[in-house]
């Protein structure tokens, strides 16, 4: 390979599709059977989208978004063999609270799972007298502590860095509005603790290109590489007949990460197939999570579809890479520390 993966090496058997033949102006590629969550997957829950799942042993898990019968959305979590085929539980996480409490938040939605150290860790976005960011950890799948709410309202789209960054964790999210935010940048903030989170940093603003041009939002946890941190988010443009959600990609500074290197100026994956167009929101690719395997460099993107399905998509590291810097296009913004 041109570049490498740092990361855990993989157990489970890589989930994977080759490129197939005549593939044009795309790095990255459906997998064939999508979408691999559909309608209806367990009992009281009518979708599930923007999802996250990872490497778990042998085996793989996810936390899944679960769009109840009654409208509110709650978290699920899931296991897999393959990380296509998921046996999704029918009851939600049952979160405590540090003394062990039940401690279910009222929603829940657009969760992210990154493993730092020895320990799980459940980002999601919930109401914290308004839309504001949920965390809990866990170490075994059994037993979910939440922690205190990172940020006050409001705030979308947190994503965890899977090791510390000059010794403190490190956190994307996306500040935002009571309602369905017209607007978004991506930021930074670190934390000694989990507790107390701090030195915000301004990380990439909307692009001029149609595609992001009215906000974008953190997607999978970033992953590292020898050419920086490798970062799927997506960017939202507005028409005539509502949002478009498209999968980017950018690659950000190894031990400064506010600092973007290449920012991709065309979309990696935006809605073309029916599962992405039609759906209860459509037109809505969403990323939320990654497996890859440092051995081989190869990587499985999953998103959400439309806010109805889960989808699956693949692509290889130097090709993804090679990619996002044949086409970077940054600003001043984007090369700035994000300190003013």
């Amino acid at each position: 390979m041109k570049y490498q993966m740092i990361a855990p090496a993989l157990e489970a058997p890589m989930p994977w599709q080759d490129k197939p033949e005549g593939l044009k102006n795309n790095p990255i590629w459906r997998y064939n059977d999508n979408p691999i969550v559909k309608r209806n997957p367990v009992d009281g829950v009518a979708r599930i989208f923007n999802s996250a799942v990872m490497p778990y042993g042998k085996e793989f898990i996810g936390v899944f978004r679960g769009e109840q019968t009654d409208g509110i959305p709650m978290i699920y979590l899931g296991r897999s063999k393959d990380a296509i085929h998921w046996d999704i539980d029918s009851e939600k996480i049952p979160f405590v609270d540090d003394e062990g409490k039940p401690f279910l938040p009222k929603y829940a939605y657009d969760p992210r799972l990154v493993k730092v150290e020895d320990t799980y860790y459940i980002i999601w976005c919930q109401d914290f007298y308004g839309a504001s960011i949920g965390m809990a950890k866990t170490t075994d799948f059994k037993t979910f502590t939440r922690l205190e709410n990172p940020f006050i309202p409001y705030n979308r789209n947190a994503v965890l860095f899977p090791r510390k960054i000059n010794g403190n964790f490190v956190m994307l999210s996306r500040p935002s509005d009571s309602g369905h935010t017209p607007f978004g940048d991506i930021f930074l903030s670190e934390s000694p603790d989990m507790t107390y989170w701090g030195r915000h940093r301004h990380v990439m603003g909307k692009g001029s290109e149609w595609w992001e041009s009215l906000k974008i939002g953190g997607g999978a946890a970033p992953i590292e590489t020898s050419e920086g941190w490798l970062l799927f988010y997506h960017g939202v443009s507005g028409t005539c007949n509502g949002y478009v959600y498209s999968i980017g990609g950018a690659i950000l500074d190894i031990d400064n990460p506010s600092i973007v290197k290449y920012r991709c100026s065309t979309w990696l994956l935006t809605p073309e197939d029916w599962y992405e167009e039609r759906g209860f929101v459509p037109n809505v690719c969403f990323p939320c999570a990654t497996i890859h395997d440092p051995a081989t460099g190869k990587i499985a993107v999953y998103y959400g579809a439309a806010d109805t399905y889960v989808g699956l998509a693949f692509t290889e590291l130097d090709t993804i890479i090679d990619y996002i810097k044949d086409h970077s296009v940054l600003t001043e913004a984007d090369t700035e520390i994000g300190k003013r």
